[in-house]
């Protein structure tokens, strides 16, 4: 049995052109990327997955560091026979991103980081653990996800985010089992789990030591990585080229979807192989 066997995943385009890999966020999965993919699979070959606790991928009750997610990737595209791409990440991503470009570099033709901060948060375990909590999953069925989300989410948990986009996030994440009800595509103890694991040290490190180009997006509005983190990233290595998205938040591919691409693709042409 393969090692790739234990994920969902999905490649796009052919395999003359140059090669991405998109990595999801905390409680996300493969298909939020897809978008993006659809955009771009004309001229490059796409790597969209469920990483281990997310969607379709297997959910061991342990391993969800940042470095486990790392090696998971390096055996996914040694499997692939993947050798060199461009790398994406976003959130939680961007952090198993950074993960890899420092521990795999040989395999990163770029970095894409897309709003996290290296910075470590301890707090991060005790938001997410109260959040999940707070969503009584499963629920019964979609209405009942409907009477929630539209009367009773903003009531019973204080967001960091704007609470009309967690919700629609959160929602776009609960999924329909065999009998009826809705719960989660990912593993709640997973997503503890990253939260602690994920902010035990910072990566800073990571950040001084890229060699590769790197493009840094951060959301205007973001609450996660805060201006000052983000003109720090800029200031300790030269490789990295920073652009901020006006009136975006945290999701900035999905809020500003078509600016995405086109700065991706604009950093990718000014980064030639």
């Amino acid at each position: 049995m393969s090692f790739l066997s234990n994920f969902h995943y999905s490649v796009l385009g052919t395999n003359t052109q140059e090669r991405v890999v998109f990595i999801h966020g905390l409680m996300a999965f493969a298909a939020n990327w897809r978008k993006i993919a659809n955009r771009l699979e004309n001229d490059f070959q796409c790597l969209i997955y469920d990483q281990r606790g997310h969607g379709r991928s297997f959910k061991p009750d342990s391993g969800y560091s940042p470095e486990i997610f790392a090696e998971d990737l390096n055996k996914i595209t040694d499997e692939l026979g993947w050798d060199k791409f461009h790398l994406v990440g976003h959130s939680m991503g961007g952090r198993n991103a950074m993960a890899f470009a420092h521990m795999f570099p040989h395999k990163v033709r770029t970095l894409t980081i897309e709003d996290m901060s290296p910075d470590s948060d301890p707090t991060m375990k005790g938001y997410y653990e109260n959040m999940l909590n707070n969503i009584p999953t499963p629920f019964a069925n979609k209405a009942a996800v409907k009477e929630f989300f539209d009367n009773e989410f903003k009531k019973s948990f204080h967001a960091k985010e704007p609470p009309a986009v967690l919700s629609t996030f959160l929602q776009a994440n609960l999924e329909e089992k065999a009998d009826g009800s809705y719960d989660w595509r990912f593993s709640k103890q997973a997503v503890i789990e990253i939260t602690h694991e994920g902010h035990l040290k910072d990566r800073w490190l990571e950040v001084s030591s890229f060699k590769m180009p790197v493009l840094l997006i951060r959301g205007e509005k973001s609450h996660i990585l805060k201006q000052e983190t983000y003109e720090k990233m800029l200031a300790v290595n030269p490789n990295i080229t920073g652009v901020e998205f006006a009136g975006a938040g945290h999701w900035v591919h999905y809020e500003k979807f078509e600016e995405f691409v086109q700065a991706f693709r604009q950093f990718i042409a000014q980064n030639p192989v």
